[in-house]
Order: C-alpha cells, then structure tokens, then sequence
C-alpha cells in the first residue's frame, strides 16, 4: 500500500501541522514558510494521482486518503485563518460555505457510497480545489503584501461559489436515491419499523 503516490498523499497530511504552527510565529519569514509549505503539498495533490493513475498504482487506500488530505488542508488553514484574524470579517462567509459544503458532501459520499452508487470527480470540481488552494496561499502571505490578500480573498469568493454548484452535484445525486425505499428483511422489518 506504501507506493509512491500513497506516500505523497501522506506527507501532504504530514505538512499540515507544520504549517499550522507557523501561525503562532507570524513574521514575513513563517508566512513565506508557510506557504512554500502550502504549495509544496499542493503540488503532490497533483502528483499523486498523476503516478498512480500512470504507474498502474490506483489503490483504495489512495482512493480513501486523497480526498481527505484535501479537505483536511483546506480547512485546517481556513480556521487558521479565522482564528488569527488573517482575513476580513466579510471573508467568514466564503469559509464557511466551503467548510459546509465539505461536511455535506462527506456525509453524501458515504451515503451514496452504502448504496454502491459512485460520483465522479468533475473537473469543475478539481478545478474548484485547485482554485481554494491557489486563494489560500494567497491568504497565508496575507498583511505583508495587502493587494496579495485582497486578491485572494476575491478568489476565496469565487472558489466558495464553485463550491456550492458542484455541492449541489452531489446533493442532487443523493437526493435521487434518498426516496428509494429500503430493501427489509423480514427480521430487519420490526427493528427498522421503530427507528427514526
């Protein structure tokens, strides 16, 4: 399971409390560390399943991981972000939408995953990843160049926007299957009658 782009994908989830803790030592210095940090992981985000699509190395594990590292960095620098004030108090909005939406489509993946329905990956959706990553290095350099944080902050807009549409991808693909009704074995039948 420890090919190379599954430990891609790991070290990307390694870099991440690195990168959180230069946050509690915020200089120019630690901001520009941080966000060589933030790249450097954004760019195995790429590679890893570049290699492992080319190298014939597709694994679940991979298949598990990869999203995952995503969204655990996105959202960790997204609270860092918000929790030290590194972006306008009008920026909350765009944060939480991604933050939601992330939750929801967690939940629909491994709703959708019981009933052995798969989602693709659209490329709106890689585009939308790439896009947040791009807007949250922006944001790490923050204060230190203020045109720098401005612009990411209107691309965190545009990002949270992407957000919303390919959540709604996913939300409507749930709902299709969420009327269906659930196939009961008459044992299951009186257990299930009572659950709410």
């Amino acid at each position: 399971m420890l090919n190379l782009p599954n430990i891609l994908t790991l070290s990307r989830i390694a870099i991440i409390p690195i990168v959180l803790i230069t946050f509690f030592f915020d200089s120019p210095a630690m901001r520009w560390t941080a966000v060589s940090l933030f790249t450097l992981a954004g760019i195995t985000d790429f590679f890893d399943g570049h290699l492992a699509r080319r190298a014939n190395q597709v694994s679940r594990l991979g298949r598990f991981l990869d999203p995952i590292a995503d969204k655990l960095l996105v959202a960790s620098v997204l609270l860092m972000l918000v929790g030290f004030n590194r972006v306008d108090v009008w920026s909350y909005i765009p944060a939480i939408i991604i933050l939601l939406r992330e939750i929801l489509v967690s939940g629909l993946r491994e709703f959708l995953a019981e009933l052995r329905v798969g989602v693709p990956v659209t490329k709106l959706a890689k585009g939308k990843t790439t896009l947040q990553m791009i807007a949250l290095g922006f944001l790490i350099v923050g204060t230190t160049l203020p045109m720098v944080k401005s612009i990411g902050e209107v691309l965190l807009w545009i990002a949270a926007l992407l957000t919303l549409i390919t959540g709604y991808d996913y939300l409507k693909a749930g709902l299709k299957h969420m009327g269906e009704p659930i196939p009961q074995s008459p044992s299951a039948g009186a257990k299930n009658d009572t659950e709410t």
